[in-house]
C-alpha cells in the first residue's frame, strides 16, 4: 500500500534528462517506486493530468529566515514549487551574542517575533519544531561572526579574534550549516579581508562545506572581485558560489561576458566555481547602500546619528556628487523606494527617489539622506542597474542556479504594508514561464535541473534535489502550458500560478493550489554533520 501515488504525469528527475511518462510511489517521507504503478493501491491518489512531476525546487538564496516564523505556509515560494529554502547571506540566525541578538529581535519588531536561540542549529530546529511548509537549511555568514567577534569597527581582525571565529565555524559546521557565506558590500562583513575570509573558509572545507558570496563589487570592479572568490576557494579548497551574479550599472555590463568566461576558466582548472541568478533586470538592497562604507562604521545606529551632523552629511554629498551615482544606477528615476518602516514614511512606497524629492522639495541626494535619518532604517529600495541580456547570458550556463534573494511572502496581513520586489513571489515561476515556454531559452528538463538536483547536490543535501527510488518525496506537479508569475513592480502582492499540487517530505503541502494545512517541512544538515 502506497501513501501517495502521482499517476499520469512526465516525470523530471532532476538529472537534466528528458521527462518519461512514469508513475511515482511514496511511502512514507521516501520515493519507493517509479514506473508503471497505476494498478498499485494508495491512501491518496494525485492525477497529474499530463503535468510535468519534478523535484521540488532548492531556493539557494532566500532571506525568509523571520518571515518564516510569523508565516509558516511561506506560500509566495510554496506557489511556485519550492519545497527547500537555504539562508545566510549577510547575517545569519547563529550563532548569536546578546548584542547580535537583539540585532535580530529589532528585525522582527513589527511580527512581534523573539530570540529564543543561540546556535544556528537550534535556529533551525527552532523552525522545525514550531511548523514549516518547507525545508530549511543555512550558511553561517562571515558577517554575524565578525559582528560576534569583532564588532562594528574596520580593522582587521587580530590573531586570536580569528581563532575564535574559526572555532565558530567549525562549530556550525558540526551542527549542519553547509558552509561559509559573506556578503562584502555590508558593513561589517565587508571590512574583512581576503586573508581572513580564506581562514574561515579553511575550517569549513575540512566538513565539506561552500563558499558562497555576494560579491565586494558587483559593478566596476566586477572581474577583481570575482577573482578575489576564485582566489580564496583554490586557497582553502572547497567549492565556491557567486550570489546573484550580475554586472550592475549600464556602463558595466560589457563586463559580464569576461567573469562568465573567468568563472569557466576557473572551473577547468579545477576550481569548482558556480552561480546563481533571479531572473529580473532590478536588485533591491537598503537605500544606505549608496553612501560609502566607512560611514557605516559602528554600525547602522552610528551611521543614522551621522547623517544627523551636517558636517558628516556634507562630506558624504561631496563623494555622492564625485561619483554621479546612486549605488549601481546613475539616476534617482532608476531607485524605486520599496520598504519604510514609520506611518509617515511610508508615503513615499512605491515612489522613485526622484518623486521622493520632488514631493519634499529637495535634491535626491538630501532625499535620500533624509529618508533613511528619519526612518532609522536601511530603507528597501529596487535599483534598476541589470542588463536582460547578461541575464540570459548567465542562464544559458550550466553551471548557473536560480534563486529569490528574498523573503517569502503572501498577498495579506502585515506583508501589505509596503510594496516589494516581484522576485519574492515569482523567481522559479518565472524561469519557467518566460525563459523556458515563451523565450524557449532553456529546454523544461534543464531549467529544473537548475532549480533542482544543480543546488541541492553543490550543498550536499542528500536525497534531495533528484525523483529516484530512496530519494525524499519532495516533488512539485505543474502545468508547463500555464505557469507564471503574476508579481509585478505596479502590484507586487500577487501569488503565481500554475502549480498544482507540492509534497514536502511526503506530505501534500499544496493541493490544487491551496494549503493544505500540513507543515512537513525538516531541518536540513550539510555534509560536515552528515558525514
Amino acid at each position: 500500500m502506497l501513501d501517495v501515488l502521482v499517476s499520469g504525469g512526465v516525470v523530471y528527475d532532476g538529472s537534466g534528462d528528458e521527462g518519461r511518462r512514469v508513475d511515482v510511489g511514496v511511502q512514507g517521507d521516501r520515493i519507493v517506486a517509479i514506473g508503471a504503478l497505476s494498478d498499485s493501491e494508495a491512501r491518496l491518489r494525485l492525477v497529474a493530468e499530463d503535468r510535468a512531476v519534478c523535484p521540488g525546487f532548492v531556493n539557494i538564496l532566500s532571506h525568509s529566515y523571520l518571515s518564516i516564523l510569523h508565516d509558516p505556509r511561506s506560500m509566495g515560494e510554496l506557489s511556485q514549487g519550492v519545497t527547500t529554502q537555504v539562508f545566510g547571506e549577510g547575517i545569519s540566525m547563529g550563532p548569536l551574542t546578546s548584542p547580535t541578538r537583539k540585532e535580530i529581535e529589532e528585525l522582527g519588531r513589527e511580527w512581534g517575533l523573539e530570540v529564543s536561540w543561540t546556535s544556528l542549529a537550534e535556529y533551525l530546529h527552532h523552525v522545525e519544531r514550531r511548523g514549516s511548509s518547507q525545508n530549511v537549511a543555512s550558511f553561517v555568514a562571515a558577517g554575524t561572526l565578525r559582528a560576534n567577534v569583532v564588532g562594528y569597527q574596520d580593522r582587521p581582525a587580530t590573531a586570536r579574534e580569528l581563532d575564535q571565529m574559526r572555532s565558530l565555524v567549525e562549530e556550525a559546521m558540526a551542527d549542519g550549516a553547509v558552509g561559509v557565506s559573506s556578503a562584502l558590500i555590508y558593513p561589517p562583513g565587508s571590512y574583512a579581508d581576503t586573508e581572513e575570509l580564506t581562514a574561515l573558509c579553511s575550517a569549513a572545507a575540512k566538513f565539506g562545506g561552500v563558499y558562497s558570496s555576494h560579491l565586494r563589487d558587483e559593478g566596476a570592479g566586477l572581474l577583481g572581485a570575482a577573482d578575489e572568490l576564485i582566489q580564496i576557494c583554490r586557497s582553502a579548497g572547497l567549492p565556491g558560489e557567486i550570489y546573484h551574479l550580475k554586472a550592475a550599472g549600464i556602463g558595466n555590463w560589457p563586463l559580464m561576458e569576461q567573469v562568465l568566461d573567468s568563472i569557466e576558466e576557473a572551473r577547468s582548472g579545477g576550481v569548482p566555481v558556480s552561480a546563481d541568478v533571479y531572473p529580473y533586470t532590478a536588485s533591491a538592497t537598503g537605500l544606505t547602500s549608496v553612501i560609502p562604507q566607512r560611514f557605516h562604521a559602528g554600525g547602522s545606529e552610528a551611521l543614522y546619528d551621522r547623517l544627523g551632523d551636517p558636517a558628516v552629511r556634507a562630506e558624504i554629498r561631496s563623494e555622492l556628487e564625485a561619483a554621479g551615482r546612486f549605488g549601481d544606477v546613475s539616476d534617482a528615476e532608476s531607485v524605486l523606494i520599496l520598504n519604510m518602516r514609520t506611518s509617515s514614511g511610508r508615503q513615499y512606497q512605491g515612489c522613485t527617489l526622484a518623486k521622493v524629492a520632488a514631493m519634499r522639495g529637495e535634491d535626491p541626494i538630501e532625499a535620500a539622506f533624509g529618508l533613511i535619518a528619519e526612518d532609522r532604517t536601511r530603507v528597501g529600495a529596487a535599483f534598476f542597474s541589470i542588463s536582460e541580456d547578461n541575464l540570459r547570458s548567465a542562464l544559458l550556463r550550466p553551471w548557473v542556479a536560480v534563486c529569490s534573494d528574498g523573503s517569502s511572502m503572501a498577498p495579506e496581513g502585515l506583508f501589505l504594508k509596503s510594496p516589494t520586489h516581484p522576485r519574492e513571489y515569482g523567481s522559479f515561476a518565472r524561469v519557467l514561464g518566460r525563459y523556458v515556454r515563451e523565450q524557449r531559452l532553456l529546454p523544461l528538463s534543464e531549467a529544473i535541473r537548475r532549480m533542482s538536483c544543480l543546488p541541492a547536490t553543490k550543498l550536499g543535501l542528500r536525497d534531495r534535489g533528484t525523483l529516484k527510488e530512496g530519494s525524499f518525496a519532495d516533488m512539485a506537479v505543474f502545468d508547463p502550458t500555464t505557469v507564471a508569475d503574476r508579481s509585478t513592480f505596479a502590484n507586487p502582492h500577487q501569488l503565481s500560478v500554475g502549480v498544482d499540487h507540492v509534497l514536502v517530505n511526503g506530505q501534500l503541502t499544496l493541493s490544487h493550489g491551496q494549503f493544505t494545512g500540513k507543515l512537513a517541512g525538516r531541518a536540513l544538515a550539510g555534509p560536515g554533520k552528515l558525514a
